[in-house]
């Protein structure tokens, strides 16, 4: 009988090289038995391995088995260690084995690798991390209980995901590390070393709530893709069964409201703008004059026209890209969802929303219909120059000392040329009419970030773009 030690459940190396060996000997399975260092008393001493044999004892075997074991490897049965190595002596033999799915060791093996691919997945889909401030700056943490050996197979979609982060995933059996730079893995640890909570998780139950659609409720399929034994580690798990107990009122609720709806009539030659400032005023009366532009075809699909609001003689003006759905129906600019996150940036950042004047570089919503929805759509390089005289007009009357461009269409617009919003970010340069202008992110990219850890650290770099604008110019902060 041979022992056989691996140094770790994920030993790869050490089984492949011990399986090569015992098979070139001709060992039966059942002639050896595998353990992991650590996991099992050693009640036996280490057996001596079988003696290479002489002369060519090369043997391969189909890339597809290597696949196939590194990832069973990974599974928690004791047995995979046994199954892999009776697959690989079958193999020897039976080259096209791996090909017959309905074999009972084939599909045993395969089974343990499906299953490790599930918990690989189910890692990266319910990984929460939180926010916890080091004497290095923020270091973001996250808890996992994986079933299976999964952390080092797992953990490189983190640090491609989120190269920018300091990050670690703590999990019973093993850690990963993540410092920008290195990726390491260290032993276990318990629940309690890692945070419970952090500031953001209230927006994230609340963004949680605000895209749970109830008419699409299906309880056995979310269940089945989010088993609840992940419950317990996710910050938006609080709110399922409230929402879940109130989706069929809440969708006949839909079903009953009748919801705002675009103008159906093109826009008129005559029409108005909604006044927002003071009648008779110089800003006022180029409002009116917008609302009938007619220098690019958005104007015909569209509600009406959105100019900017805010006071006429404001030092500092945010340039948004468009008005949105919300932004058509209602004649005013960042009043949607983007709108309502541009509030609450400024306010962390200090900066009072009623002491800057806000507009976009382009005054219709630009959209493709879908059923009953209004899907945004960019506008191109030619609606952007028909809409620049009014951004320059506008610009020319409030005359702020710093200009903000929100997103790479308003930085294009400003500077007169196609220009990418990273090459810019944060600098202080010249918009066309030689203003100061500093660029950031337009808010509604924060909303579109998949993962909540990369949309919390992009949150946390754009509230401090905001605030480098009021330490420029500190007449905007908030009292």
């Amino acid at each position: 009988m041979y022992r056989i030690w691996l140094e770790s459940p994920v030993d790869m190396d050490g089984w492949r090289a011990a399986a090569r060996r015992l098979a070139l000997a001709g060992v039966a399975p059942e002639m050896v038995g595998w353990a992991v260092e650590g996991e099992q008393d050693a009640l036996f001493d280490d057996d001596v391995l079988p003696p290479m044999p002489d002369g060519d004892a090369a043997f391969s075997v189909p890339r597809r088995f290597v696949e196939l074991a590194q990832t069973a490897i990974c599974h928690a049965d004791p047995e995979r260690f046994s199954l892999l190595y009776a697959l690989l002596l079958r193999l020897r033999e039976e080259r096209g084995l791996l090909e017959v799915a309905v074999d009972p060791l084939v599909a045993r093996v395969e089974a343990l690798a499906k299953a490790v691919r599930r918990d690989i997945h189910k890692m990266h889909a319910f990984v929460r991390f939180r926010a916890v401030a080091t004497d290095e700056g923020e270091h973001f943490i996250a808890w996992f209980e994986p079933e299976h050996h999964i952390v080092e197979a797992a953990a490189p979609f983190f640090q491609r995901r989120f190269a920018a982060m300091r990050w670690s995933i703590l999990t019973p059996e093993r850690c990963a590390h993540w410092d920008g730079g290195t990726l390491r893995f260290t032993g276990g640890v318990p629940k309690s070393a890692a945070p419970t909570e952090d500031a953001l998780e209230e927006l994230w139950r609340s963004y949680y709530a605000a895209i749970f659609n109830p008419a699409r409720l299906k309880v056995a399929a979310m269940q089945s893709e989010m088993p609840r034994k992940y419950w317990k580690n996710l910050p938006e798990a609080s709110s399922i069964g409230l929402l879940v107990r109130d989706a069929e009122r809440r969708a006949q609720a839909m079903v009953a409201a009748v919801p705002p709806a675009p103008n159906p009539q093109p826009q008129r030659q005559g029409a108005t703008a909604m006044a927002t400032g003071e009648p008779g005023t110089p800003l006022e009366e180029l409002r009116q004059q917008a609302a009938g532009c007619r220098e690019c075809p958005l104007w015909a699909p569209a509600t009406q026209t959105v100019f900017g609001e805010g006071p006429e003689d404001a030092r500092v003006v945010f340039v948004g890209e468009q008005p949105g759905d919300s932004e058509d129906l209602k004649g005013r600019p960042f009043v949607g969802p983007a709108g309502q996150l541009l509030d609450r940036a400024l306010d962390e950042a200090g900066i009072d929303r009623h002491k800057v004047y806000v507009t976009n570089a382009v005054k219709h919503f630009k959209f493709e219909p879908r059923g009953k929805r209004r899907i945004h759509q960019k506008p191109n390089a030619g609606e952007i120059r028909a809409c620049r005289q009014w951004l320059s007009r506008e610009l020319a009357t409030v005359q702020p000392t710093l200009v903000v461009a929100l997103g790479a269409t308003a930085v294009s617009s400003l500077v007169g040329k196609t220009t990418s919003l990273s090459s810019v970010r944060g600098k202080v340069m010249k918009t066309d009419g030689d203003t100061d202008m500093v660029a950031t992110v337009h808010p509604s990219y924060l909303l579109r970030v998949p993962d909540e850890a990369a949309r919390a650290a992009e949150y946390q770099r754009f509230v401090a773009d905001l605030r480098h604008i009021g330490e420029l110019d500190p007449s905007v902060r908030a009292a």
